[in-house]
């Protein structure tokens, strides 16, 4: 919120609220999300590359995360801000559920980024660009998944892993077996991290009528998700043997578990805090992941 503060405080005063509630709409103050979808994305490309990646594409692909992540938090704040949001005490302020951005203005500001998101992918090849299409639509579906289907964090992770295939295609042409190995791979880890975080609003959501895989685990929640965690954990370590990786990557791949088995201490209780704290400790499992790959890259 700070930054936030400081990249408006510029503005001329009949511009600088709004522009504040744009901003924390698209969840800039809050970057914990944008993480979890960057080292998916950096996966892809360090394992397509198999070395450090063009800086070109490195710089296309990290801002698209920015932009697509901030698109998706609008389109689900315009999904939630009346049926859910508004009737869920974490969410009920956020700008739309508290009638302080129009639909209209959270459509126009969805538009206007997934054009920006579009004219980042232009500079990559046709195979990215025919992949991006899917992209969008996994992005604008998702949100709406909750009112009919309990597999919605797995819609999600489809949406926040679709970045990889994309980035395979646009390094090397074409999407390989270890790309979609890979992708595959990010959806069981985004599921782990959304069940964590539906299990915060998990008594909210079943009074409202949402649906999630926190509702559908129900007391089996936390052996479903270690479950999840394991397969996640084999899928990453067919990844390294494909790629034939160095130590670095078992290192990193040896510390996720560890963390993994941190977030099942934080929800042993279910409580509210706890599942946020696991939650937000994924950051670190995608971070070390990523810093294993490049760096088993790099000494290879």
């Amino acid at each position: 919120m700070r930054v936030i503060e400081l990249l408006t405080s510029r503005l001329p005063p009949k511009w600088r609220e709004r522009v504040r509630e744009y901003l924390v709409l698209m969840r800039m103050d809050r970057p914990v999300g944008a993480l979890l979808l960057l080292w998916p994305t950096w996966w892809g490309l360090w394992a397509a590359a198999k070395d450090f990646p063009p800086i070109g594409l490195l710089v296309i692909f990290t801002l698209g995360v920015f932009v697509m992540r901030a698109a998706g938090c609008v389109i689900n704040d315009y999904a939630d801000h009346g049926w859910l949001d508004a009737n869920v005490e974490r969410t009920r302020g956020r700008p739309m559920a508290a009638g302080r951005v129009s639909r209209k203005e959270a459509l126009l500001l969805f538009a206007g980024l997934l054009a920006l998101a579009f004219v980042l992918v232009l500079f990559t090849n046709t195979l990215t660009i025919q992949l991006s299409f899917a992209g969008a639509a996994l992005a604008a579906i998702y949100p709406f998944t909750k009112r009919w289907t309990h597999l919605a964090q797995v819609v999600l992770g489809a949406a926040f892993g679709w970045s990889i295939p994309m980035a395979f295609a646009a390094v090397t042409g074409e999407v390989p077996a270890l790309g979609w190995l890979l992708f595959l791979a990010n959806v069981l880890f985004s599921t782990i991290y959304d069940t964590e975080y539906a299990m915060v609003d998990r008594a909210e959501d079943i009074r409202v009528g949402a649906k999630s895989t926190a509702i559908l685990f129900g007391d089996a929640d936390r052996p479903i998700i270690g479950v999840l965690m394991a397969t996640f954990l084999l899928a990453m370590l067919f990844v390294g043997q494909r790629l034939d990786l160095a130590w670095p990557y078992w290192l990193g791949l040896a510390t996720s578990a560890g963390l993994f088995g941190w977030q099942q201490w934080l929800i042993r209780g279910r409580g509210r805090a706890e599942c946020f704290a696991a939650f937000r400790n994924n950051n670190a499992v995608g971070c070390v992941l990523w810093l294993g790959l490049m760096l088993a890259l790099a000494v290879a």
